[in-house]
């Protein structure tokens, strides 16, 4: 575990600046809301559509704030990152958006869909180790020998920053939202989004979820302490072995509620936002309305925010989720 105490937390104004930076090359996700959703989960919903960004996640956002505010000297260096697939996108992308050379480590069986992606942006992905742990391990080595700046998924303010920006354009658009229910990985999605709910508004419920086979970010926030546990998600945004602590210190201050979904849950959400949202979602993305239908009970009579945080599914995870159901 990394000392950082050295690291400032993001604060409201950071979120700001950040969407001034963000506003230059993307346009805000829409926000929708769907009957049949509604008759589902049993309450008003609505879904922040992450799925439609560039990069298919929210992600980009916090790729493009962060490489916005790289140093010169640094960004001649080039960065490192390691990643399941998202976030090592949206470096990608926001590196040949600056023209920085990229460097992206990702497991041996990372998702096809997201490495052909990040390919495609010009990143020179490298597939090592056989989890997102043992990736990191040797992303840090490659970016030791090559001189390349180490950007952590997690652990970096700027990326937390941009990603909140989601949050914030939710609230600007719907500003009498009840509760917002965030997927959770590394956490940056989650303490951005608890970050701003609570600056806009106090009385705003933020909920995180995590995947109940890849548990450590939910016991770490549970316990209020560092916490490993086992990765066996087949949901790769949520397929965390370990947390990141910069974040998890936004979510002991702001999150209100944490809860876990199953892989299966997950998938019978993703089909439900084929077949009543008319939109694709990854396991990972279709997280926050898996939550939804767990805890219907909890939200009646709420007007809740559901971040899709992703959709970048691969034909082989959307054929097993369709095989599910037939």
């Amino acid at each position: 575990m990394s000392d950082l105490s050295s690291i400032p937390l993001p604060t409201f104004a950071d979120v700001l600046a950040a969407r001034r930076v963000i506003s230059r090359y993307l346009r805000p996700t829409p926000l929708h809301n769907y009957p049949l959703l509604d008759e589902l989960v049993g309450t008003q919903v609505w879904v922040k559509h992450e799925n439609y960004q560039p990069i298919g996640a929210f992600k980009v956002r916090g790729g493009i704030a962060f490489m916005a505010q790289l140093p010169d000297a640094q960004r001649a260096l080039g960065v490192a990152t390691a990643s399941t697939g998202n976030h090592g996108q949206s470096v990608a992308y926001a590196a040949r958006l600056f023209g920085v050379k990229a460097v992206i480590v990702a497991p041996e069986g990372a998702n096809p869909v997201k490495v052909a992606a990040m390919r495609g942006y010009g990143a020179d992905v490298r597939l090592l180790g056989a989890d997102f742990e043992a990736a990191k391990k040797h992303c840090a080595e490659i970016a030791q020998a090559e001189g390349l700046y180490f950007v952590s998924s997690g652990d970096e303010p700027s990326l937390i920053a941009g990603v909140a920006t989601h949050t914030l354009e939710i609230l600007e658009e719907q500003p009498d939202i009840d509760v917002v229910i965030v997927p959770v990985g590394g956490g940056s999605g989650g303490a951005g989004a608890s970050l701003v709910a609570k600056a806009v508004n106090p009385a705003i419920r933020t909920i995180g979820v995590s995947a109940s086979a890849s548990p450590a970010a939910y016991l770490t926030w549970k316990e209020r302490a560092w916490r490993e546990a086992p990765n066996l998600s087949a949901a790769e945004g949520l397929a965390t072995g370990a947390p990141f602590m910069l974040p998890q210190q936004l979510l002991w201050k702001y999150m209100d509620d944490y809860r876990l979904v199953s892989d299966e849950e997950m998938m019978a959400a993703v089909r439900h936002y084929l077949e009543r949202a008319k939109t694709l979602a990854e396991p990972a993305g279709a997280a926050s309305l898996a939550t939804a239908l767990q805890i219907k009970e909890e939200l009646a009579g709420k007007k809740v925010a559901l971040i899709l945080s992703g959709g970048n599914i691969s034909p082989a995870q959307l054929q097993a989720c369709l095989a599910e159901k037939l």
